[in-house]
């Protein structure tokens, strides 16, 4: 094989993503495996390793013919160590050496950085970010994560922890409780999570009828998909919720970009594929709060690569990271 091949690697709680990428950043072969936290994750690095052995045994390929395993991990990372200073949703010790061990275990060049910020730097390369080099990318899921590129490359801060927009406060005296251990944080509002319970609350106090209000009454629970999904087919009530979660990513969104002033903000996560219903009420607000040259220059857009959006970006660290 003359080709060199890439391998990426998005690590998340629950599931583990990977992929062979030729240098291109195409994808050749993708697959998951799940990720076993039992016992502080001890076993998450070893998986990956016979994991991916096995995928090239598969192929009948041969290990030289890999450059590299890039790999983005769920928590604040030093590059240079190689290793990741917290993992809340994996179990793994403080300053878990993740590069050493995992060069270990493959023989490969490792290369580590935050699951955002590879998913960011996937969408910078080939997705909705292609060509620019000044962009933010935020994920709106169950949490709110994000990547900040400026100059054609990650903004990470003194810890590692520069990006996390979710963690910004929209809701400065009271809000809801977030699991950083802070209250009023954007991800408690604009997450998934942060949506239905914006939901409850405005539907404990909604005396019109309501279609969102009568699906909750008969079910006992709603989704953000259900409230996005309402919304779009003109149930007041739902677009209130919709407005709500728009505010405050607005104002979010606005203050990121009076900062860094990227020619893109791209959306990614469960919650972006609400599509127009969220963008054209996010764009309102966000030309509200934004500084006029800003408001005018960056442009807010949907991501395109999915679930592909992290290994991807891992590949591109091995390619481009030493």
């Amino acid at each position: 094989m003359a080709e060199k091949w890439v391998t990426g690697v998005d690590l998340g709680g629950t599931t583990t993503k990977l992929a062979f990428l030729n240098e291109k950043g195409d994808i050749f072969h993708r697959w998951e495996i799940p990720t076993d936290t039992s016992e502080k994750g001890k076993a998450i690095l070893p998986n990956i390793a016979k994991s991916i052995d096995g995928q090239l045994a598969a192929l009948h390929w041969d290990k030289k013919d890999i450059a590299g395993i890039g790999i983005g991990v769920p928590g604040p990372v030093d590059m240079e160590a190689g290793v990741i200073y917290e993992s809340v949703n994996i179990g793994w010790v403080q300053n878990y050496p993740v590069v050493d061990t995992l060069q270990q275990l493959t023989g490969l060049k490792v290369v580590i950085d935050n699951d955002a910020n590879v998913a960011a730097l996937g969408e910078m390369w080939k997705g909705a970010g292609e060509g620019s080099d000044d962009m933010v990318f935020v994920t709106l899921g169950t949490g709110v994560g994000g990547g900040i590129i400026t100059g054609g490359d990650i903004v990470h801060g003194v810890k590692g922890a520069a990006g996390e927009i979710g963690h910004i406060t929209v809701i400065p005296d009271g809000g809801a409780p977030c699991n950083c251990g802070k209250t009023g944080c954007l991800e408690t509002v604009a997450s998934a999570t942060g949506v239905v319970r914006t939901a409850k609350k405005k539907i404990a106090a909604y005396s019109s009828p309501s279609t969102l209000k009568d699906l909750y009454s008969q079910a006992g629970s709603v989704t953000s998909k259900d409230v996005f999904d309402l919304a779009a087919a003109g149930d007041a009530l739902a677009n209130e919720v919709v407005d709500e979660t728009a505010k405050y990513l607005g104002l979010a969104l606005a203050n990121v970009a009076n900062t860094f002033n990227p020619e893109k903000i791209i959306l990614g996560g469960g919650v972006s594929k609400a599509g127009d219903t969220l963008l054209n009420p996010l764009r309102t607000y966000f030309s509200k709060y934004a500084f006029t040259t800003v408001g005018k220059s960056t442009k807010l857009k949907l991501a395109t690569l999915g679930n592909d959006a992290g290994v991807i970006g891992a590949a591109w660290l091995v390619l481009n990271k030493n």
